[in-house]
């Protein structure tokens, strides 16, 4: 989630007709990033406006009008306020926000060769121009005059001083008291990280599009659905092939681990995703991964840490690495018997067709746990998916916000996409007025990053007179196409995955606070996922199901009995699930609490870290670090670990709903108004508390997963 847009102060005009009078030299088209008003709906980005030439300039011209609001700052004659120094600096950065928030959202979204390769060339000067201000000594001064002097004053709101708190702590953590060769240092270190983290993202796309498997040979087919075998007659239509084409992407590469007989093709794929970027080739993250986690230590050592783990987390509801690891090891003594159990019980199913000599292998996992799962349940995934048309899907999200929060969405066409399969939906408060934009990006394609997300091209906060500035909001995924015989069906998974980013946007819709640095997402990364991971809790429910999820064909509601096969199996291999996610958690935290130069086998690495977690063999050449983007490009580092923590809260605060109905505006109201209008405002375990009623405990985790421990073991405590 990049968090980059405000405002347009008026001055911008000056420094644009200064710099560029609002023109481009090349084709003459007015740079739409160089005027103040848009003149779109809502002031929505204008992406039909908008080419790759009008990047560059914007940029520049925005880092120049940033730097004469700093200046105004720190040259004002006054005594430093919160008034004359925090507020203008809080309100700063507007037009090179906003260019950089389309620029950064489209380089995951939409991107393509020259947008990459603007971001290589202007990733040096936007860091050394984040630096310039975060290193400003005469800057920190003011601030840091302000925070002795005002932090307890009770002239300020509660959200004045928690921004105080926020932006002073803020340039401490980015090296204002440094000394100058530090900062110096630090400024060396971080232009470094910047171009690293841009070369491993730019590497993992090229890699992850550069596969794909041709199949002439109908034979090799077996066991595939239809819907999958359509979509990658599809996929080898677009490329002008005859027969198939089956990607990396989630939706050709997951249904076909799952369900295609032909074990040499499942290795063949499994190998082909489990190897990115790892081939000692041009696109070998190896040594990136090394420097990025280097340079991370370094830099966390130069502001007094002994590791970035250690910085990291003093900003998080976790507080150190301690806890994090009581997590793990709580999650790990309770789901780690189950999960060798679970997966014994798929070598055995799997032994009864295969042999008893046969050895349940990576690429085997999915393939035989659904035959078990049929076996047990009675229950095949592709069952469901003819009752999840996408349309309808989006209907009975939508619903859901509509039953909870009295909002309701209506597309309109006005609004400027930069993509044909993108639509843009007004958002509106129960009384009718307007509340936000809805960005939805379904499908997936080669200039968009895989995985799905949500972010913001425009976050909200309160103007000067007290208008309510409001935000505008994307969700992006990668959903199964529709093909000719038939529309967009998904799975239960991507229902769930719909649910889930739906959530962040309801959490950045809902945004009500004074100040952009604290509205909407911009909390702690281990509650972040707190209101994305409660709507998951939804997708299960037959109340909800009954909303929306009808056959494609002949309209029949989804039967109970499906339902309830559905429910029976929801926990089936739950723990293997669980140590999944409890395996990332504790990659991150193992390079991130480095506190030495690392300049071993990262695959080595990797596999002694994941030894005790191993339920299947491990396979050699296979490296998930030089493909983890969350946590070497992404903003996770030291921080996956949240998944975890959120999904116990998650569990603990659906139980609300559960109590007081699913649909209990009651709940809903409170939930919007105790802790998703609030932001970072206020601490997020008081939020919690303030909505809960108590601390979390694992306790309803472990129920809703159907483990049977100990309930008298506690959850961490925030």
């Amino acid at each position: 989630m990049k968090k980059l847009t405000l405002s347009l102060p008026a001055l911008l005009i000056c420094v644009t007709m200064m710099t560029q009078s609002c023109k481009n030299s090349e084709d003459q088209i007015p740079n739409p990033f160089l005027v103040q008003e848009y003149g779109t709906p809502y002031e929505t980005a204008p992406f039909h406006l908008i080419q790759a030439a009008h990047y560059e300039p914007a940029m520049v011209v925005g880092m120049e009008a940033e730097e004469k609001e700093i200046a105004d700052i720190v040259n004002n004659p006054e005594a430093p306020t919160f008034q004359n120094t925090i507020v203008p600096y809080a309100n700063s950065g507007a037009m090179l926000g906003r260019v950089l928030n389309v620029f950064y959202n489209l380089m995951e979204a939409e991107t393509n060769d020259t947008l990459q390769a603007i971001a290589q060339k202007m990733s040096p000067m936007l860091t050394e121009h984040g630096n310039n201000i975060s290193l400003n000594p005469a800057l920190f001064q003011r601030v840091k005059t302000v925070y002795e002097n005002q932090k307890n004053d009770p002239a300020l709101t509660a959200e004045d001083r928690e921004l105080l708190e926020k932006i002073y702590i803020g340039f401490v953590r980015s090296g204002a008291n440094l000394s100058e060769a530090e900062k110096e240092q630090y400024r060396a270190y971080s232009k470094e990280l910047s171009a690293l983290r841009l070369k491993f993202a730019q590497n993992a796309l090229k890699e992850n599009n550069a596969y794909e498997l041709h199949i002439t040979d109908s034979a090799q087919l077996a066991g595939l659905p239809p819907t999958s075998v359509d979509a990658a007659a599809e996929a080898a239509k677009e490329r002008g092939k005859e027969g198939w084409v089956f990607t990396l992407a989630a939706p050709s590469y997951s249904p076909f681990m799952t369900y295609c007989q032909n074990r040499d093709l499942r290795r063949q794929m499994y190998m082909a995703y489990n190897t990115q970027c790892s081939k000692g080739d041009s696109l070998d993250n190896k040594e990136t991964v090394k420097r990025i986690v280097s340079l991370r230590r370094q830099m966390a050592n130069l502001l007094g840490y002994n590791t970035h783990a250690d910085y990291v987390l003093e900003q998080r509801m976790a507080e150190n690495s301690a806890n994090v690891y009581h997590l793990f090891d709580q999650l790990i003594d309770a789901y780690m018997p189950v999960a060798r159990k679970e997966a014994a019980e798929v070598q055995a199913f799997a032994r009864q067709t295969e042999g008893a000599d046969f050895q349940l292998q990576s690429w085997d996992w999915g393939y035989y746990s659904d035959k078990l799962r049929k076996a047990k349940y009675d229950m095949d995934a592709e069952l469901l998916r003819p009752y999840f048309e996408l349309g309808k899907v989006q209907e009975g999200v939508f619903g859901l916000a509509t039953r909870l929060y009295g909002i309701t969405f209506k597309e309109n066409k006005d609004i400027p996409v930069y993509h044909p399969d993108v639509k843009a939906y007004e958002v509106l408060d129960e009384d009718g007025s307007f509340l936000a934009v809805l960005y939805t990006d379904y499908h997936p394609r080669a200039s968009k990053q895989s995985g799905a997300w949500m972010t913001e091209y425009k976050e909200q906060w309160k103007e000067a007179d007290g208008t309510n500035s409001r935000p505008h909001v994307s969700i992006t995924m990668n959903f199964t196409k529709p093909t000719a015989e038939r529309p967009a069906l998904l799975t239960m998974g991507e229902v769930e995955t719909f649910l889930h980013e739906f959530g962040h946007a309801i959490h950045g819709l809902m945004a009500n606070t004074t100040y952009r640095a604290m509205s909407g997402t911009s909390v702690y990364r281990d509650f972040v996922e707190l209101p994305s991971q409660i709507m998951e809790n939804w997708a299960g429910e037959k109340e909800f199901l009954h909303t929306f999820a009808r056959h494609y064909e002949t309209g029949e509601l989804i039967p109970d009995e499906l339902v309830e096969r559905m429910k029976a199996a929801q926990n089936f291999n739950v723990a293997n699930g669980c140590i999944g996610q409890v395996k990332y958690g504790m990659l991150d935290m193992a390079w991130y609490t480095l506190t030495e130069e690392f300049d071993g086998d990262v695959e080595k690495f990797e596999k002694a870290v994941w030894a005790k977690l191993q339920v299947l063999p491990a396979v050699q050449g296979t490296c998930m670090s030089v493909m983890f983007s969350h946590i070497m490009d992404g903003g996770y580092s030291a921080g996956y670990y949240g998944y975890k923590w959120a999904e116990v809260l998650d569990a603990d605060a659906f139980s609300v709903f559960k109590e007081r109905g699913l649909f209990s505006r009651e709940a809903g109201e409170e939930f919007r108004r105790k802790l998703l209008e609030k932001g970072g405002t206020v601490h997020p375990m008081t939020l919690y508390k303030d909505f809960r009623g108590q601390e979390p405990t694992i306790d309803a985790l472990l129920r809703r997963n159907g483990i049977k421990v100990d309930t008298s073991v506690k959850g961490r405590r925030g």
